[in-house]
């Protein structure tokens, strides 16, 4: 069987790759092409990588040029998806299968929302990491199941897939202190975006490191509570120091969080061998568990270009015995395992496919 996908902010960073991904998977042909401001141009003009669909004009992001596929893909801001996803949801015919790779579904709580960015509430969707652990599993299976019978799935957040990641077999098997976690993220330059802004330019970001939303005011913040809380850490125990930094590299997202461990793992005479056996039965040892999700060997550390371009997340946990704490540290491509190939890999389950589908897992060197 094939399906007809549109992709709506296609000449994004974002949209690109989603179209990159689809370009390539058996079962899913690629139909409009929309944006906003770029109305009338040629795709090529935006993505010189994808020659085979260079031609191809760009349509109106409207339900005109979105309805009448199976698929409607959304990679436009915070706050547009939300509208134009009601408009597909009231049109006549059926609607499509709806991924969100914005943020405007991804969050359950409408204070949260409102809080972090200050626009109408869309409601929440099916959240889009097959990986999630839900409180008392070893092995994610709730959220694969939730995502299998679904028609609205809602992307996470670049960083929040890195942290949730790095952490989270720590918070559900009761190995961390989730009230003292700090995470820093060296992230790369697309996560910004298209847009031109002074200190996004060349002569400011190579050679420099730039901290941005610092003091707890990043978006990605209630999202990273809100997955750890699936994971089983309590609301009024759950605190997070979140300190994002620009880095000079096109993509990429290196994810390092710390907290300290609990009196049980100090107590058992191998702290480390505690972690690791947590990580190993959430991610399973290299060539088994999750697919794309790679824990590294003993002594590996995971690195941004490793990744750059797949879907898969390297990770590794070690014990801190000066501090007392677990270094937890994933790696992923931000537009890839962050953003396009997570929303591929989600699709995958609401299609009835193999969720590994048209994920590319093998990366490239130099």
């Amino acid at each position: 069987m094939t399906w007809t996908a549109a992709v709506a902010g296609a000449t994004g960073y974002a949209g690109g790759e989603v179209l990159r991904l689809l370009a390539a998977h058996p079962g899913i042909e690629v139909g409009n092409v929309t944006a906003n401001s770029s109305v009338g141009t040629r795709l090529g003009q935006h993505h010189s990588h994808l020659l085979g669909m260079a031609d191809r004009e760009v349509a109106p992001t409207d339900v005109e040029h979105l309805a009448d596929h199976d698929i409607v893909v959304l990679a436009l801001p915070h706050g547009v998806s939300g509208a134009i996803a009601a408009a597909l949801e009231q049109a006549p015919g059926p609607t499509p299968i709806l991924v969100d790779c914005g943020a405007d579904h991804r969050l359950t709580s409408r204070d949260a929302w409102e809080r972090f960015y200050g626009t109408d509430y869309a409601g929440a969707w099916t959240y889009g990491m097959p990986e999630l652990l839900h409180v008392g599993e070893w092995a994610a299976a709730a959220q694969r199941t939730e995502l299998s019978s679904t028609g609205r799935i809602a992307v996470p957040g670049c960083n929040v897939t890195a942290v949730t990641l790095a952490a989270q077999p720590g918070v559900a098997a009761g190995l961390i202190d989730p009230s003292r976690l700090n995470a820093v993220l060296a992230v790369g330059y697309s996560g910004a975006g298209k847009a031109l802004k002074p200190h996004l330019t060349a002569s400011e970001a190579l050679g420099s490191a730039q901290p941005y939303a610092v003091g707890g005011t990043h978006r990605h913040i209630p999202e990273i509570i809100q997955n750890l809380q699936v994971a089983g850490a309590q609301a009024d125990a759950l605190g997070l120091s979140f300190t994002p930094v620009l880095v000079p590299m096109s993509r990429g997202i290196l994810a390092t969080v710390t907290a300290p461990v609990t009196e049980a793992v100090r107590a058992s005479g191998d702290p480390y061998a505690a972690l690791r056996q947590s990580w190993q039965r959430a991610y399973g040892a290299a060539g088994e568990g999750e697919a794309l999700i790679q824990l590294l060997p003993e002594g590996i550390w995971p690195t941004t270009g490793a990744v750059v371009g797949t879907g898969v997340a390297t990770v590794q946990v070690t014990y801190d015995s000066a501090a007392n704490a677990a270094v937890m540290i994933c790696a992923i491509d931000n537009l890839g395992k962050g953003t396009a190939s997570a929303g591929l890999q989600s699709l995958n389950l609401a299609l009835g496919l193999p969720e590994t589908t048209g994920v590319i897992t093998e990366g490239v060197a130099p």
